[in-house]
């Protein structure tokens, strides 16, 4: 699953919502279909919600071509969703991703994002309560299909003294086990962006690590912006204005910074009532150390006032860093490998072999 910072959709289709497509269910998602409905009839659970959630998903899929084919439909949808296409081919063609139904399929969703990931933490913490899971392993957060079924639970967990956040996700991977939709979610991204993301997520259906989110998260990542420069000079455009990348870098950098010195901070041994308090002299300087970064170097580009006007807390700094840790290992890996797709994907799957000490000091080594 994609974290993404909230924004909502800039486009939203004529026609909210198709009729379900069933036949979209293939032979292949059949086979998991008797799983899911068992899960589902378990309850209000956690994993029921999941199965019930994406059997919404799949019965809601509409193949693109035939979508774009029918002039009924709305115009500015189609002609975005060609677009799509062709990024398509491109990621299998150009990036060697995988050639598969995903992303070749349409989900309208009637909601600005898919699932909403919840993040919590112990109070003197900055280390995520891992959460694991058959296929993706253990990650950093549980994923919710409702709104209010991630806000019910991250109110349950405050009362137990977590530190909680909860951000929408306009995207994620099923890592190949279903043809995952392009989804209406996606669409407040403008065409280029929204090619990206199509190069992420099909990264992850390429290569997926259980349990290492900061790998999977790196690679899919490189991926995107790698794919994404490339798409653009298949397309004979200007390369993007690095400005907006580097105000984003050097975001996540004081954040990073202010996470560090939190962890140091309830390493330190006081006692309770000092952390707290310190804890929130913490998060009062973030904020004015943003403000000075906004003022005084970007000129009052207020693009991430909206994220800081939330409630901090250590949960809100989980996201950050996990797109973003190896990225330049496997930018250098990728010169390496002759800037040859796949090769690269192959070297890889290569470093998803080895054990997990051995693979962080030689990702620690390409990132020099």
């Amino acid at each position: 699953m994609r974290y993404a910072r909230r924004r909502e959709p800039a486009h939203r289709p004529v026609n909210p919502m198709p009729k379900p497509n069933t036949a979209l269910i293939d032979s292949r998602s059949l086979r998991w279909v008797p799983l899911l409905l068992a899960v589902c009839l378990n309850g209000c659970s956690y994993y029921g919600q999941l199965a019930a959630g994406q059997l919404e998903l799949l019965r809601q899929r509409e193949p693109i071509e035939q979508l774009i084919a029918d002039e009924s439909r709305d115009a500015v949808l189609r002609q975005r969703l060609a677009e799509v296409l062709q990024a398509r081919r491109f990621a299998s063609r150009a990036l060697a991703l995988p050639d598969n139904r995903s992303y070749r399929l349409y989900a309208e969703l009637g909601r600005p994002y898919v699932v909403w990931n919840l993040f919590a933490t112990e109070e003197f913490s900055v280390k995520p309560l891992e959460h694991c899971f058959p296929i993706a392993g253990c990650v950093a957060y549980r994923g919710y299909f409702r709104q209010g079924a991630a806000r019910g639970e991250a109110a349950r967990l405050r009362l137990t003294g977590l530190d909680t956040h909860v951000a929408g996700v306009e995207a994620y991977s099923t890592l190949g086990w279903f043809a995952d939709p392009l989804l209406s979610s996606m669409l407040h991204r403008n065409d280029e962006h929204l090619a990206a993301l199509i190069f992420h997520e099909l990264a992850h259906q390429q290569l997926y690590l259980p349990g290492d989110t900061a790998f999977n998260e790196s690679y899919a990542s490189f991926v995107e912006r790698e794919g994404l420069r490339q798409w653009r000079s298949h397309r004979q455009l200007p390369q993007q204005d690095e400005q907006s990348s580097m105000r984003y870098r050097q975001l996540v950098a004081l954040l990073l910074d202010t996470r560090e010195r939190l962890d140091r901070l309830y390493a330190s041994g006081r006692p309770a009532t000092e952390l707290r308090a310190l804890k929130r002299a913490a998060f009062v300087e973030l904020r004015q150390r943003y403000r000075t970064l906004r003022d005084e170097q970007w000129g009052g580009d207020a693009r991430f006032d909206r994220w800081f006007a939330q409630p901090l807390n250590n949960a809100t700094l989980l996201p950050f860093g996990l797109y973003d840790r190896w990225v330049t290992a496997f930018a250098v890996l990728f010169e390496q490998s002759g800037r040859d797709w796949p090769r690269f994907h192959a070297a890889v799957a290569a470093l998803a072999k080895l054990p997990a000490d051995e693979r962080e000091a030689r990702l620690g080594r390409l990132a020099g």
